[in-house]
């Protein structure tokens, strides 16, 4: 089989085989698939192997894969030009379409990824506020920046790491690390650190340990709170962002953060990431304000003209029937598991779902981790062997995109079906 061939150059050239972690299986075991091409909702394997994509490059490609006025969108840019490290207009055509899309954004900076947008949002606010603690919580994942790595979600959780090695104590410990849905550790937090606290960072809807959803009142908190110490509310909102609405989890809710950080999407695929806020706070940045943050490849224009492309079509999308096709993909999930009396969980938020081993409901890390992970594995490497790519990993979120078919949902129950009179 040519993946094994693959993974076996990869690992001499490549620590574990691999540019990110959770894509060398080892939470699910055997050998990564070696990806060749996609289109819609289907990616095909080097060894010519076609499977329903249920990860979607981890959330961005939200149209689909290859999708034609994208695709051709890019093709066009990259006759002009792949990179200037100078302004362009597409740089303003892409935030005032961020600007118009989220209601607490008035000002936005272009970066590279989703890991540097939150970077850059943490030393805003130390900047901003002149205090230097930061508040997360566990299972969330903010990119690997030291300060974000701290009992965070996504593949450290699937690798069992606690943090990482490389992360010096003393930043560390400017990280306080509470429970996601703890409204009352929030102001506990707050009432001992007060006016030591710069921000609390959150994803509004948590994705990296697998979905899950915000009890009512967890987010209004963490805005009483920030606005009573003067610290700042940061929404990541890498994953849900443009996902769950044309805009992010902030315009379902009404609840405004002061900074805004986006990834992924806003590319139409390709490597981008956004920081937006108030005017007040942003203008904090170089060169207007004293907090340095440069990239020659931000705005890059081949990522600016695929995001707007992207953007432009989502704009025209109907989120509710996306929606009702996660939502008829769950419920098919959790009949057949239940017809087998198999302890499952089906979390789903929009069109982002996790199915969870467990008989709990799953409301933090805590209860995500109680999850069966060695029977996910075998479930996961028996949906790939009836051509269903789930995330390798049981604390990811699953994504359906606006390619995908009734018949893709039909062929992924059945396959289900199949998988569990196995397990």
């Amino acid at each position: 089989m040519e993946k094994q061939s693959l993974f076996t150059r990869a690992q001499n050239v490549i620590p574990g085989g691999v540019n990110s972690p959770v894509r060398a299986f080892r939470a699910v075991g055997g050998t990564p698939i070696f990806i060749r091409e996609a289109s819609g909702s289907k990616i095909i394997d080097t060894d010519g192997n076609s499977y329903i994509d249920y990860v979607c490059s981890w959330g961005p490609m939200i149209l689909g894969h290859s999708h034609p006025v994208v695709v051709a969108a890019i093709r066009d840019a990259a006759g002009r030009g792949s990179s200037f490290g100078a302004p362009t207009e597409l740089e303003i055509n892409m935030a005032e379409r961020l600007v118009a899309a989220f209601p607490s954004i008035e000002m936005a900076r272009m970066v590279s990824s989703g890991t540097e947008a939150t970077m850059t949002a943490i030393r805003l606010a130390r900047g901003f506020t002149g205090r230097e603690k930061i508040i997360k919580f566990t299972g969330c994942y903010h990119g690997h920046a030291d300060s974000l790595l701290v009992k965070a979600g996504s593949g450290v959780a699937t690798l069992g790491i606690p943090g990482s090695p490389g992360v010096p104590k003393s930043l560390a410990e400017l990280t306080i690390t509470l429970p996601y849905n703890d409204a009352e550790a929030v102001r506990s937090a707050a009432t001992r650190y007060g006016d030591e606290i710069a921000c609390i960072i959150v994803e509004p809807v948590a994705g990296n340990m697998g979905v899950v959803q915000p009890k009512p009142g967890f987010l209004e908190t963490l805005r009483e709170v920030t606005h009573a110490n003067g610290s700042l509310l940061i929404f990541d909102e890498v994953i849900t962002g443009f996902r769950l609405a044309y805009g992010g989890w902030q315009t379902l809710t009404g609840i405004l953060p002061d900074l805004t950080c986006l990834g992924k999407i806003i590319g139409g695929g390709l490597p981008v990431g956004a920081l937006g806020g108030r005017r007040e706070v942003m203008e904090h940045l170089a060169p207007v304000g004293p907090v340095y943050q440069a990239g020659t490849l931000s705005g890059n224009p081949l990522a600016m003209t695929a995001g707007i492309a992207t953007l432009d079509i989502l704009k025209e999308k109907s989120y509710p029937e996306l929606e009702k096709m996660t939502e008829r993909l769950c419920a098919g999930f959790a009949d057949l598991f239940r017809g087998k009396d198999i302890p499952a969980r089906i979390n789903r938020v929009g069109s982002l779902f996790t199915l969870f081993f467990t008989a709990d409901e799953v409301v933090d890390f805590e209860t995500a981790s109680r999850s069966d992970t060695a029977l996910f594995a075998r479930f996961f490497q028996g949906m790939l062997a009836a051509g269903i790519n789930l995330a390798p990993a049981q604390f990811e979120a699953g994504f359906v995109s606006f390619s995908h078919t009734e018949d893709d949902i039909n062929r992924t129950l059945s396959a289900c079906a199949k998988v569990l009179k196995t397990l």
